[in-house]
């Protein structure tokens, strides 16, 4: 791999945080705010079945991930292909993304639209195994922290643009055109269109500024079966040499997936529980991006001063803090959504930090030459577990439903999400930071 060591708002940096800038348009409008808040909709049946039904769907996704993953970033580390691999699944997400134009709103569409919003989470995943993988050949280790928290907060900022356009051209329009038609749902479809066009223009530049990772060794191709023998001796080695950077795979695996989960139902909660309208969704979307944005730089700046585990600990906590206010504001509000509003910005806040260190820990870590490895493993533990916040928060809708009234059991899904949170903290608590960790193994931390 290139041993170049750009600084940081270098034009490999900003190319390479492009990216996090076009995923926004897939994250935050596709799979949050938007596109799963129209399929979640009355549109396609009773809103609290298709919630479930799309949890269903995205733990398939994940069942999925976790069988075809494994190799893939050892695999372009092995090839050389880092690049190559993360061109050719963004076409992929672009793609499964543009098809849900066809998704119309009657029921017998619901599950073809899951289907194609599981498919683009799959090859989301594959791609962004290699974008993480990316981050130490970008950064020094003095900088690592930064610029993965400046990843995640251009990110937060690209779906604040992403998302304006959506409400003032699709949603709201300012001024009218046909993109704007309602009928048939036209306009939430165009803005399927428009989030794949988004994300593939945004993904281009890491393309061309960031180098392939070219193989310094020959490497013999071998098959997939033997890929995976590779990939369990890997995971050997770690227990035996580095087994706090296993045990860090573990724990975030499952507090991120509880990450994932509040962005992934965040909106749908809104439009559900809270009554928000598909606007307010959108205007909450963006001030919640903004206060996103802000927590993940100062979560990138405290990650480089303070190492990341602290960072991530104290996201945590304020998690389960925000998420339990979400929880009770029907009961401590005269107006629930004002609660959503105070308790679900503090969501977002702690999100990014907890998503940008966890991924300057695992790069701190990373061996030289195997990062796609590394991080194929990180993507590995996360999806071989990402069932649990889309089960947990289906199961606890589908337990609350025979208990409340009509539309109140979505609620209870929250607390689906804060279990799989605190699971996921009280496993980090005894993981040890890099730094101590690389003292005890020899190599220099990142």
């Amino acid at each position: 791999m290139t041993t170049t060591r750009p600084r940081l708002f270098s034009k490999q940096v900003l190319a390479w945080a492009a990216w996090d800038w076009g995923s926004a348009a897939i994250n935050a409008v596709m799979t949050t705010f938007v596109f799963t808040v129209y399929l979640t909709s009355s549109t396609f049946g009773d809103v609290d079945s298709n919630s479930a039904a799309l949890g269903t769907g995205l733990a398939i996704a994940g069942f999925a991930i976790a069988l075809l993953a494994p190799v893939t970033g050892q695999r372009s580390d092995a090839g050389g292909r880092r690049r190559f691999w993360l061109g050719v699944n963004s076409v992929l997400v672009a793609l499964t993304t543009a098809a849900c134009f066809f998704v119309y709103p009657e029921p017998g569409f619901l599950i073809f639209g899951i289907t194609l919003i599981a498919l683009s989470s799959v090859f989301a995943e594959f791609a962004t195994v290699n974008y993480y993988a990316m981050l130490p050949q970008i950064s020094t280790p003095a900088t690592i922290g930064r610029v993965s928290g400046f990843g995640w907060s251009m990110g937060y900022l690209g779906g604040i643009l992403a998302l304006a356009i959506v409400l003032f051209g699709f949603v709201q329009p300012v001024f009218d055109w046909p993109g704007a038609n309602a009928d048939a749902a036209l306009n939430l479809r165009l803005v399927a269109v428009f989030s794949a066009v988004w994300f593939f223009a945004f993904a281009l530049p890491v393309l061309f500024a960031v180098p392939e990772n070219k193989r310094t060794v020959a490497v013999e191709k071998v098959s997939i079966a033997e890929s995976y023998r590779q990939l369990g001796r890997t995971i050997v080695r770690l227990y035996r040499t580095s087994r706090h950077t296993l045990y860090f795979l573990l724990a975030s695996a499952v507090f991120r997936d509880g990450l994932a989960a509040v962005f992934t139902f965040g909106g749908i909660v809104a439009a559900g529980t809270f009554g928000f309208t598909t606007s307010e969704v959108i205007v909450f979307a963006i001030v919640g991006n903004v206060v996103a944005a802000l927590g993940a730089l100062i979560g990138g700046v405290l990650d480089d001063r303070v190492g990341p585990k602290a960072v991530i600990v104290t996201a945590l906590l304020g998690l389960l803090v925000a998420g339990l206010g979400v929880f009770f504001s029907p009961v401590l509000f005269a107006a629930p959504a004002t609660g959503f509003w105070i308790f679900g910005l503090g969501l977002t806040f702690f999100v990014g930090p907890a998503q940008s260190s966890s991924r300057a820990y695992i790069a701190r870590m990373a061996e030289d030459g195997r990062e796609g490895e590394i991080f194929g493993l990180y993507a590995t533990t996360g999806r071989a577990v990402s069932f649990l916040a889309p089960t947990l928060f289906s199961a606890s809708v589908a337990l609350a439903i025979p208990f409340v009234a009509t539309g109140e059991a979505q609620r209870f899904g929250i607390l689906g999400i804060l279990v799989v949170l605190l699971a996921g903290l009280l496993l980090l608590l005894p993981v040890r930071k890099p730094a101590a960790v690389a003292a005890d193994n020899g190599p220099a931390a990142r």
